[in-house]
C-alpha cells in the first residue's frame, strides 16, 4: 500500500470536521453513567417508598375500602363482603351520639392547641431572655413531652382521682370542696384537656423558641432607643416575625391533636357515657369496643378524621401562598 492509499483510507475514518470515531463512544460513556447515577438515586429512593406503600397508602387504601363495604366478623375473615358504597357515611352522620362526638373534639382540639401556643409562646420569650438556670429550666420544660403517653396519662389519672387524688387533697386542704374530675360528665372533658395541654406545651415551646433564635437582635434595640416597651416590641416585632412558625406550629398540633387517643382513653375511656368521647374514641369504640364491631362506620369515622386533618393542611398551604403573593 503506498502512501496516498494509507492517507485516503486515514481520512475516510474521520468524519467532515476531522474528528475520529470517539465521540459515539464518549456518548455512550456520558449516557451509561447518567443511567448509572439514576439507579443509585433511585435506590435511595426506595426504602422511603416502600416504607409509605407499606405503612401510609397501603392502610389508607384498607380504611377506605373498609368504609365502603359491609363487614361483618365472618366477612371479615372470608373477605366476601358487600359493597354499600356511602351507607355507612350515612350512619355516621345519623347517629345520634355524631353531634356530641364532633362537639367534643372541636373543644377538645381547639381549647387544647389555644392554651399550649399560648402558653409555649409566653414560656418561649420567657426563656428568651439570657438569666442564670435558664438552659437548665429550659431543659426541665421539656420533660412532659419526653415521657411517654401512657406514663403521663396514667399520671394525670392518678392526680385527678376522686378519694385519692393530690388535686383534691390539695383543694380542700384550701376549704374547697372536691370534684369528681374523670366520673362527673361535667368535667371528664375539662380533666383530659388539661392533661393534653400540660403534655403539648413542651412542643410549642421548642417551635417557638426557635422561630425567636432567627430574630434580629438589633430590631429590639431599635425599638428600646424608639421608647418601646416590652409588650410594643411583641406585638410589632416578635409577634409579625413569628407568624410564619407560629402557622405551621398550629398546624401540627392541630392534626397531631384531632388523633389524640391514647391520653383520653387511658384516663376516662371516653366517659363517663359520652361526656369526653372524640371522633378518635368513637372510632375504636365501633371498631373494638363491642363484641359485635362494626368495622364499616369505625372505618368512615377514622376516613373523617383523615379529611379534616388533610382540609387544615390544604387551607394552611393555600393560606401561606396567598401571603407570598400579596
Amino acid at each position: 500500500m503506498n502512501t496516498s492509499t494509507f492517507a485516503r483510507s486515514s481520512l475516510s475514518k474521520r468524519g467532515p470536521d476531522g474528528a475520529g470515531k470517539t465521540a459515539p463512544s464518549g456518548r455512550r460513556t456520558g449516557g451509561a453513567r447518567e443511567r448509572s447515577a439514576q439507579w443509585v438515586a433511585w435506590a435511595f429512593v426506595a426504602p422511603l417508598v416502600i416504607y409509605l406503600v407499606v405503612f401510609y397508602a397501603y392502610p389508607l387504601y384498607r380504611n377506605v375500602e373498609l368504609s365502603l363495604k359491609h363487614y361483618t366478623v365472618r366477612s371479615f375473615v372470608d373477605g366476601n363482603a358487600p359493597f354499600i358504597w356511602f351507607d355507612n357515611y350515612l350512619a355516621v352522620f345519623r347517629d345520634p351520639a355524631f353531634v356530641s362526638t364532633l362537639v367534643h373534639t372541636a373543644l377538645f382540639t381547639g381549647v387544647s392547641i389555644a392554651f399550649q401556643f399560648t402558653i409555649g409562646m409566653a414560656l418561649a420569650v420567657f426563656f428568651y431572655q439570657t438569666f442564670r438556670l435558664s438552659g437548665t429550666l429550659r431543659a426541665l420544660m421539656l420533660v412532659p413531652w419526653l415521657l411517654p403517653l401512657i406514663v403521663s396519662a396514667s399520671t394525670w389519672s392518678w392526680m385527678l382521682n376522686s378519694d385519692s387524688g393530690i388535686v383534691n387533697s390539695v383543694m380542700q386542704a384550701f376549704g374547697i370542696g372536691q370534684i369528681n374530675w374523670l366520673t362527673s360528665p361535667n368535667w371528664s372533658l375539662v380533666s383530659v384537656i388539661i392533661a393534653n395541654i400540660w403534655i403539648g406545651i413542651p412542643f410549642n415551646l421548642v417551635i417557638l423558641y426557635s422561630g425567636l433564635q432567627a430574630i434580629p437582635v438589633d430590631l429590639y434595640e431599635a425599638a428600646a432607643l424608639d421608647g418601646a416597651n416590652a409588650w410594643q416590641k411583641f406585638w410589632r416585632i416578635t409577634f409579625p416575625l413569628l407568624r410564619p412558625v407560629s402557622a405551621i406550629t398550629v398546624l401540627l398540633g392541630l392534626v397531631y391533636t384531632l388523633k389524640v387517643f391514647d391520653i383520653i382513653w387511658i384516663m376516662s375511656k371516653g366517659g363517663p357515657g359520652d361526656a369526653s368521647t372524640t371522633l378518635a374514641i368513637w372510632s375504636y369504640r365501633l371498631g373494638f369496643g363491642s363484641t359485635l364491631p362494626q368495622f364499616g362506620p369505625a372505618a368512615a369515622v377514622g376516613n373523617l378524621l383523615i379529611i379534616l386533618a388533610v382540609g387544615f393542611g390544604l387551607l394552611y398551604v393555600y393560606t401561606q401562598r396567598k401571603q407570598q403573593l400579596s
